[in-house]
């Protein structure tokens, strides 16, 4: 069969779902992961034909597209900072805005001494925590989540990425301190209230793990108040949290940080002008 009939069929059937650009997006992303072909491949030769074998992989990952489950999850994987990290319906699927919460740090730690501590809190894919390290590799990291099957793929992403990461299970909303202390805390905890479920699409409801996504409507900030805890226990002398936030609640966030008597607390917003990330520093 013609790659350009399957490219007409995945329109055909996709195009009242998703917007065009979108289409030819997923179709090309779906060519090159399964057939490794390049994407600009019909460019150069329209009469290009795939095999039997092939055309299964391609409408396989179409059918799956029609029941709206994201192109990550078909594919398997996502690039996060320019690594390849695996993911499944197990963790959320990393968002643009979190790599902008890595560089963050990254850039404040760009001249400091080696081996800081850094814990990552509700890692799920492990993303944030293998990105850390394989951008400095010194840095001494410790990855946390609640759910044991986001732990397995965050192990298999470390090992897929050569990152040395110390994994734990823990429900920070049952332990009072963490293990050991450490020189920088990152948390991209769950913060889309119930009530903001109609703004999202439904490949996202539908797929992605409620437990990493929504808070309830009367207690938003469940999860940024023991972590918020944690850091008051924890983190040394100095040392600093940076948490990704919900665009709506940034004031709320940065109260609830004076209450904990975190100073030098600040507010950034993300690519598209959103309240989306806060940092501030433990009393010295």
């Amino acid at each position: 069969m013609l790659l350009k009939e399957i490219k007409d069929i995945y329109h055909r059937e996709l195009d009242e779902k998703y917007p065009k650009e979108e289409v030819d997006s997923m179709f090309y992303l779906m060519i090159e992961h399964f057939l490794g072909l390049e994407q600009f491949i019909l460019a150069i030769d329209p009469g290009i034909v795939i095999t039997k074998d092939e055309e299964q992989y391609m409408f396989e990952g179409l059918s799956k597209l029609r029941n709206e489950i994201p192109i990550q999850y078909v594919l398997g994987e996502t690039t996060f900072m320019d690594l390849k990290i695996m993911v499944n319906e197990s963790v959320l699927i990393p968002r643009p805005e979190t790599e902008e919460l890595v560089s963050w740090v990254l850039k404040d730690i760009e001249n400091l001494e080696d081996n800081l501590k850094i814990v990552d809190i509700g890692t799920g894919s492990g993303c944030i925590a293998i990105s850390l390290f394989k951008l400095k590799p010194s840095l001494k990291i410790t990855a946390m989540d609640i759910s044991n099957s986001a732990i397995e793929v965050a192990e298999k992403n470390a090992l897929k990425n050569n990152a040395d990461i110390e994994f734990i299970q823990a429900d920070i909303l049952k332990i009072p301190f963490l293990k050991e202390n450490y020189d920088i805390i990152v948390s991209n905890p769950p913060y889309v209230r119930e009530m903001e479920k109609d703004q999202m699409h439904n490949n996202v409801l539908k797929n992605e793990p409620n437990l990493a996504l929504f808070v309830p409507n009367e207690d938003p900030l469940l999860f940024y108040r023991p972590i918020a805890k944690l850091a008051k226990n924890n983190l040394t002398p100095k040392g600093v949290l940076y948490m990704e936030i919900n665009q709506y609640l940034g004031e709320e966030v940065k109260e609830l940080l004076k209450e904990f008597g975190f100073s030098e607390i600040e507010l950034r917003k993300d690519i598209f002008g959103n309240d989306r990330m806060i940092k501030a520093r433990q009393a010295g």
